[in-house]
């Protein structure tokens, strides 16, 4: 169950085997606090899940993936099971919750959902809400396995602009993907990746549901891009989060993994001189 609606978790909540995570987080320049935000409101029994406190804390990038031990350690700290359907939801329908989906999928635990809709749809639905820090569990230890086949480097990508093994589809704003809107981290050039294609992550999404659109649209928002489907994609966008959004988009059409690029432009703008 790659997406579960509201009305399913709704009928399921009190499954004990069920742990629902918020995974709300915000731009860097949007002056929200996801963390604050789920102590205001959030759904029965959710645990907050902080996307950057998940990440490398000694990179220069933001949201690198934690070592597999470290995140063994903070998933199992949060009362996490190897036994346990994980559902995982944000505040603006879908925008994060995909990049903890996909980070569960590299550290190889695929018993992951998204909600479809996030909190937005479930606000709307007028469903029972909690407030307050969130549910606190056991201790468990959680054990992972890393798929590093899901996950591109910086130097993956240099070797890729030579041998173009791969297409790069960028999840960022027209705007930052063409150059003529600013980037949301200070100091960083906007700009694209050679030969990158731009497929911003909300146009991946029902602007009224906030829902992901269905499979068959998707498959033609793809190929109106001359995205070959067949072929191997890697996706892409500031930090590695909305990458995720199209990441599964993709894997809503086509059921593969998706692969990202983790340090995203934030990384390759810094690496290769795009500075202001």
């Amino acid at each position: 169950m790659a997406l579960v609606s509201t009305e399913w978790l709704r009928k399921n909540i009190i499954n004990k085997n069920i742990k629902i995570l918020d995974c709300s987080w915000h731009m860097p320049n949007s002056g929200r606090s996801g963390k604050l935000e789920f102590e205001t409101v959030h759904i029965p029994g959710s645990i907050f899940f902080d996307i950057d406190e998940f990440s490398e804390k000694n990179s220069d990038f933001p949201h690198m993936l934690l070592s597999s031990e470290n995140f063994s350690e903070m998933v199992g700290n949060l009362g996490i099971s190897n036994q346990d359907h994980i559902i995982v939801y944000d505040s603006l329908g879908i925008f994060s919750a995909p990049r903890v989906w996909w980070m569960f999928h590299y550290y190889g635990y695929k018993e992951v959902s998204i909600l479809d809709g996030g909190l937005v749809k479930w606000l709307k639905e007028k469903k029972e809400t909690e407030s307050g820090k969130g549910r606190k569990y056991s201790k468990t230890n959680f054990k992972t396995l890393e798929n590093k086949s899901i996950l591109k480097t910086y130097d993956d990508m240099k070797q890729n602009i030579l041998n173009n093994n791969f297409q790069v589809i960028d999840a960022r704003s027209k705007g930052r993907f063409s150059g003529t809107e600013p980037e949301p981290r200070k100091n960083l050039k906007s700009g694209s990746m050679h030969n990158s294609i731009n497929l911003p992550w909300n146009e991946c999404i029902d602007p009224e549901t906030k829902c992901f659109l269905d499979k068959q649209t998707l498959e033609k928002k793809f190929k109106s891009l001359k995205i070959k489907l067949d072929q191997p994609l890697v996706f892409s966008c500031g930090s590695g989060v909305s990458a995720c959004v199209i990441g599964k988009a993709f894997n809503i059409v086509t059921g593969h993994e998706a692969k990202i690029y983790d340090g995203s432009w934030s990384e390759w703008a810094l690496k290769e001189g795009l500075l202001i």
